[in-house]
């Protein structure tokens, strides 16, 4: 009796031991600045891509970038399981990913879309980009908001930075949540929960060009915000649509943070949606 209660603690504290080596794994998501992560993975180097939400994998080389990684998937294969990734179609849309590298789980974001020159032999027209945390486009000094949102999305750190923002980085990151589809990042940054499923892809594009901010100083007992913004919008069946107006802002209690009126948006623009039930 002795022997099968002894044997009993010792088949728990196998499972529990093996039970937090596998939590410990799933938490060793490295949010790394690109200045690091440019000399951890030098040009011709090889490492494997984990997209956050498939999890499905695939081997990449990067070959050049200086403010970012430029990359190309290594084989055919690869770039199969790439555009699979992609539901068969190449995007610019953002994904969270994690680069896997001597032992090393990086947080990133890469597009899907291929373009300029490509070297390797892989049935990929060109190269994509992999961008880390500090890293930035060619076009600007500073990072892509939707680059930013899947890094933090990818080291499990979206929710706190999304509820501990201030009213204006919310407003951005609700319009680049619609923008790339996201439904983790819309649904944390509305006030209201909607069937996003089948909301998110009626937005094709979204662009914001202005923004009115008044200082934070000034706004930090507000409960209700409204921001002007004008936005530029690409709708399924619809086509390019302006909006001038304003997004509405609430404060929740403090561990929720600001949040977008997704319903006074939405009807300002004339766009159907369904309030989640449950």
């Amino acid at each position: 009796m002795k022997r099968i209660h002894l044997a009993i603690i010792l088949v728990l504290l196998l499972t529990t031991t093996n039970g937090q080596n596998i939590e410990a794994k799933k938490v060793e998501i490295e949010i790394l600045p690109w200045k690091q992560v440019n000399e951890l993975l030098p040009r011709y180097s090889k490492f494997t891509v984990e997209d956050l939400e498939t999890g499905k994998k695939f081997k990449v080389q990067r070959r050049a970038g200086s403010r970012h990684a430029d990359v190309q998937p290594m084989t055919a294969e690869d770039t199969k399981i790439m555009k699979e990734i992609y539901n068969g179609k190449w995007s610019w849309k953002r994904r969270a990913i994690i680069v896997q590298s001597n032992g090393k789980r990086i947080a990133a974001s890469m597009h899907g879309m291929p373009h300029g020159a490509g070297a390797l032999k892989n049935n990929f027209p060109g190269h994509f980009c992999i961008h880390f945390y500090g890293s930035t486009t060619h076009r600007t000094n500073f990072m892509d908001l939707s680059h930013k949102l899947m890094i933090l999305k990818s080291a499990d750190k979206l929710d706190s930075y999304l509820t501990t923002t201030d009213p204006y980085e919310l407003a951005n990151a609700y319009l680049a949540g619609l923008k790339q589809q996201d439904k983790r990042i819309v649904s944390q940054a509305s006030v209201q929960q909607l069937n996003w499923k089948d909301l998110l892809p009626e937005f094709e594009n979204v662009s914001i060009s202005r923004m009115s901010i008044l200082p934070i100083e000034d706004i930090k007992d507000e409960l209700a915000l409204n921001v002007p913004v004008s936005v530029m919008m690409q709708l399924r069946g619809v086509g390019r649509k302006r909006y001038d107006g304003t997004l509405k802002l609430v404060r929740l209690p403090l561990e929720e943070g600001w949040k977008v009126d997704s319903i006074e948006f939405l009807e300002d623009n004339k766009i159907d949606y369904e309030i989640k039930k449950g």
